[in-house]
């Protein structure tokens, strides 16, 4: 670098420029430019002339029309229809052309016509439109003779109603008398002052806590009972007619003849060894005197080691 050309930091005078240069007037660093002020015009010069404002007043209003009409229509056509249905819904569900006059039942054999009725959640001259269908079905369902129930409305003024009622099979002792199907469900208990044990069996030998525990294996035993007393009454028309038939936790069966009481020790069989017992059964039986028949007290079949040995036990007779 060329030393000769370097100033000094002073200058002659002891001020801070170099020689032969001039001092600015301001520092660079310091202060800006000077700002280019203009004097803003009065307020009434800037204010639109009083005559222009009503027509611009009418345009931007205009413009405000302009943008909200298809908002406006939207809220129009919402609000036509909302009014529509309103008034529609309120005229079906008050209108006197609506009101239920007839609930018509079908399948009802236990219980009467009017008996269902009385049981409804809802009565003639309710709103058809107004009327619970799911409720009623429920209702319906929730009764022990009804297994099932469809509900219908007919316009303008019906309810329809198609039941499925159970149908009683026998009557379980357990503590008590109950009705099972022929499923060998017990669903409701027996009224005998109504008479719903009549001409029904009666199945022994199942506990109450098995039915309140264990329903499906007290329904296995009931419908097994149930089997082997078809399977006894099928057959021959010579048998004696049964009272009593008892079911034990090995699903042993023994049926009790209706008078006289005799005992038929069946065992657990069941299918054709059933079968084959009933038919020894019927020799031992037909070898029988009346007076025999009787005195007899037990007929055992159940022999598993000797299938083709019977043994009859009879009352002892009185000496004289």
């Amino acid at each position: 670098m060329d030393r000769s050309r370097r100033t000094s930091s002073r200058g002659r005078d002891g001020g801070g420029a170099p020689d032969g240069a001039a001092v600015p007037a301001q520092s660079r660093l310091t202060v800006g430019a000077r700002r280019n002020r203009r004097r803003s015009a009065p307020l009434r010069e800037r204010l639109p002339a009083l005559r222009e404002v009503p027509g611009r007043v009418v345009i931007s209003c205009g413009r405000t029309l302009r943008r909200a009409v298809p908002a406006l229509a939207v809220l129009t056509i919402a609000g036509g229809v909302g009014t529509g249905v309103w008034a529609g819904y309120r005229w079906l569900t008050t209108s006197p052309r609506f009101a239920i006059d007839t609930i018509h039942v079908a399948g009802a054999r236990a219980l009467s016509a009017d008996e269902v009725r009385a049981r409804l959640p809802v009565a003639l001259g309710d709103n058809v439109f107004l009327a619970d269908l799911d409720a009623v079905e429920a209702r319906l369902e929730a009764e022990p003779w009804v297994a099932d129930a469809e509900v219908h409305r007919r316009l303008p003024r019906t309810i329809e109603i198609e039941l499925t009622e159970r149908t009683a099979a026998a009557v379980i002792e357990a503590d008590g008398l109950y009705l099972a199907d022929e499923h060998g469900r017990p669903f409701k208990r027996a009224r005998l002052d109504l008479g719903e044990a009549d001409g029904l069996p009666i199945i022994t030998g199942i506990a109450r806590d098995q039915l309140r525990d264990d329903p499906a294996g007290a329904a296995g035993r009931i419908q097994h009972a149930l089997t082997t007393l078809a399977a006894w009454t099928g057959d021959a028309a010579t048998r004696p007619a049964i009272g009593e038939v008892r079911v034990d936790e090995r699903r042993a069966v023994t049926l009790y003849t209706f008078e006289d009481a005799v005992a038929v020790r069946l065992g657990e069989a069941d299918g054709e060894p059933l079968r084959a017992r009933l038919s020894r059964f019927d020799a031992a039986w037909a070898a029988l005197t009346p007076d025999e028949r009787r005195r007899a007290r037990a007929i055992h079949l159940d022999h598993d080691t000797r299938p083709d040995h019977v043994t009859v036990a009879f009352a002892a007779t009185e000496t004289p």
